[in-house]
């Protein structure tokens, strides 16, 4: 981030107010800039040094925000969508300013950990397929899974399209019964962000996926605390754990 930024981007920025509003607030004085009342909402400041309050309020700037949410079914992964509710539309309106979007996506019908952030560097890194960021998904599937599909997922399976995917993780946490209609319960870590990938795997060993939720990206599992459909900002550990983490893969 440069030193020295506009005064009016800075509070558009995090949501005082539009260009013009701005400037009406600054001829009415309630913008002060260390103190000193502001004559031109367009002067150069340092949002990092200086101090800022707009009618008496100081004002706290900051470039990203990092969010985690439960991400609902019936939702889109998107910034907009022309026939669906997104993920951004369930966000506070104190978010709007910074922009955010979806880290990855997760299938309209797919719920759980989902990122949102406005930092694009970090989102690159954490969606490059160089970096093998590790994801893990629970799932019910119809209808039995075996050690065989564990052992084939172990070795990496060929998708529809002939992918031959990476390795991936297999837990059983419930073996399922087809003339009870009990589906199996599983985890699956994968390393890949494929298009429907999870479902796609099953698909390839002969099975079919009937919920999906994920569960946790790279270090970050999915607070069980937020309900579906609910926000929080990451905290300072485990931006900091993301980071790293990103950093650390190879």
């Amino acid at each position: 981030m440069k030193q020295t930024q506009r005064l009016d981007k800075i509070l558009a920025h995090v949501g005082v107010g539009t260009r013009s509003e701005l400037k009406r607030l600054t001829k009415e004085g309630a913008i002060y800039v260390n103190g000193v009342k502001v004559k031109d909402s367009g002067m150069q400041v340092n949002p990092e040094k200086d101090i800022i309050t707009v009618n008496g309020e100081v004002i706290t700037y900051r470039e990203f925000v990092y969010l985690m949410m439960n991400k609902p079914q019936g939702v889109v992964s998107a910034t907009e969508d022309n026939r669906d509710r997104t993920v951004v539309d369930l966000l506070d309106e104190e978010y709007a300013p910074f922009e955010v979007f979806p880290v990855g996506r997760l299938d309209k019908d797919t719920e759980g950990f989902l990122l949102l952030t406005n930092d694009g560097k970090l989102a690159h890194n954490l969606l490059s397929p160089r970096k093998h960021v590790p994801k893990t998904y629970y799932a019910k599937v119809e209808w039995e899974v075996n050690d065989g599909d564990r052992e084939a997922f172990s070795q990496g399976v060929t998708l529809d399209d002939g992918y031959e995917t990476l390795p991936g993780d297999l837990k059983i946490l419930q073996t399922g019964d087809e003339a009870a209609g009990i589906p199996s319960e599983i985890e699956l870590t994968i390393m890949e962000g494929k298009f429907h990938q999870v479902k796609r795997m099953f698909q390839a060993v002969g099975k079919q996926v009937v919920f999906l939720k994920r569960m946790s990206m790279g270090p970050l599992g999915l607070d069980p605390e937020l309900a579906l459909g609910q926000v929080r900002e990451l905290s300072v550990e485990e931006l900091s754990a993301l980071r790293n983490a990103n950093e650390n893969q190879n």
